[in-house]
């Protein structure tokens, strides 16, 4: 179960970037889009690689990881805008 962890907690990370990308772009256009769905085939060739699999009991924690990634990066962009 530590390993989910350390895969979501890096999930997380790879995320702060597209989201600080993603709040920059007008919703729902092609740039939004990308800075949405990039990080999806990096986080899945991840749980490949380290053999994590696809039980739907840690589908949640990854999901949140995702979620909170770029929700973070949002904020640190208002962050950063506001200096």
């Amino acid at each position: 179960m530590k390993t989910y962890w350390l895969i979501a907690a890096f999930v997380l990370i790879i995320n702060l970037p597209f989201g600080f990308w993603r709040v920059q772009t007008i919703k729902f256009s092609p740039s939004w889009f990308l800075a949405v769905h990039i990080p999806v085939p990096i986080s899945i060739l991840l749980r490949i690689v380290t053999g994590t699999g696809w039980q739907v009991k840690i589908l949640p924690i990854f999901v949140c990881a995702f979620v909170s990634g770029q929700f973070l990066g949002g904020k640190f962009y208002s962050k950063y805008r506001k200096k």
